[in-house]
């Protein structure tokens, strides 16, 4: 099928995923913004649009992409994120399958303004389908707008092709990282806590509790032997040094899914997650999730994954998981799918 993707923010989510549908003989063209913090360059299925809503000098450009939309001729169109109005007639160019990623804000740093909400909570109630990342997000969202909601799993942003050795052997593996913004939902507080238990226990082995970003928390009182790393990484920074970690923390306090999580097991690193909203869907099965608030089980996982040994065999696990369940050709299958019932067509026409 030929598919327009509207993403203004996922463009690398976007990208792993078209380039996998290709795999599978659809087509595609991308219409994005440059917004995501993963500065790339432009490819040729991608049309990036200046995101000012305000500056009459971007409209030359989106009345351009707009009329090479209609002369692509979609089968059918995914939204993601789109609450430009400007950009809402190309979400009319084909059956519009909305994908709504979060049930919910997960702070009051990502509450939408009203009318932002208002075009978003249109799409989801007036779409031919709807698509979550999660069995838990699609059960808020059935119950909320009495609708189908589709689960299309969630895989990495990272292409495979990108990625270092993995999973790194045992004689590599060392600390422990809590990847990404750093906000209060990130439960950060009780990770410090557990921390430092795991430091003054007799499994401790030298590592550090490496927290790689910026973000909304102002300041936090670090126990022995963390270093918050406060600054915007490219994945080319961080990919090795997660690669080898022996835990990554996905411990969230509110979650609905998390591309840490996924991230992680791509690069098969054994992931700590609680048990908030999806992530327990995402877990492996060799490492159940923690309650939110339990800082003796995350100290004594620590003390367990310390072992180079340990670590390794749970991420060569972890790996396992994400391509069985996470990898982009089971999203594309996935999408297939949806893209067949929303447009009663068969799951594969050719391009």
């Amino acid at each position: 099928m030929r598919v327009l993707w509207l993403s203004p923010w996922l463009r690398t989510l976007t990208r792993v995923q078209v380039d996998a549908l290709r795999d599978a003989g659809h087509s595609a063209l991308v219409v994005t913004t440059d917004q995501h913090y993963e500065k790339v360059t432009a490819r040729p299925d991608e049309r990036v649009l200046d995101p000012a809503i305000k500056d009459p000098r971007t409209l030359p450009a989106l009345a351009r992409v707009t009329a090479e939309a209609r002369r692509f001729a979609p089968d059918v169109v995914v939204s993601e994120m789109v609450h430009d109005p400007r950009w809402l007639p190309m979400t009319r160019l084909a059956p519009l399958v909305q994908v709504v990623h979060d049930d919910r804000p997960h702070d009051a740093h990502e509450e939408r303004p009203w009318h932002q909400r208002g075009v978003l909570d249109l799409q989801t109630r007036t779409a031919a389908g709807v698509v979550a990342p999660s069995a838990h997000v699609a059960a808020v969202l059935s119950a909320r707008f009495g609708r189908r909601v589709d689960v299309v799993p969630l895989t990495s942003d990272v292409p495979e092709a990108d990625l270092p050795p993995v999973p790194a052997p045992a004689a590599e593996r060392r600390d422990m990282v809590l990847l990404g913004r750093m906000s209060p939902y990130k439960n950060v507080e009780v990770a410090l806590r557990a921390w430092a238990a795991h430091v003054a226990s007799p499994a401790y082995s030298g590592d550090r509790l490496l927290l790689l970003g910026n973000g909304p928390l102002e300041s936090l009182t670090l126990p022995e032997h963390v270093e918050w790393r406060r600054e915007h990484f490219s994945y080319a920074d961080v990919l090795p040094r997660l690669a080898r970690a022996k835990a990554s923390l996905a411990h969230y306090r509110l979650a609905t899914q998390s591309g840490v999580q996924v991230l992680s097991m791509q690069l098969g690193v054994p992931t700590i997650v609680s048990d908030s909203g999806g992530l327990p869907e995402f877990a492996a099965p060799d490492l159940p999730p923690l309650h939110a608030d339990d800082v003796d089980g995350l100290a004594a996982l620590f003390g367990r994954l310390a072992d180079p040994g340990t670590a390794f065999a749970l991420g060569s696990g972890a790996r396992e998981h994400y391509e069985r369940c996470f990898s982009a050709d089971r999203a594309a299958a996935a999408w297939t799918e949806v893209f067949a019932r929303v447009t009663g067509r068969p799951a594969l026409t050719g391009v």
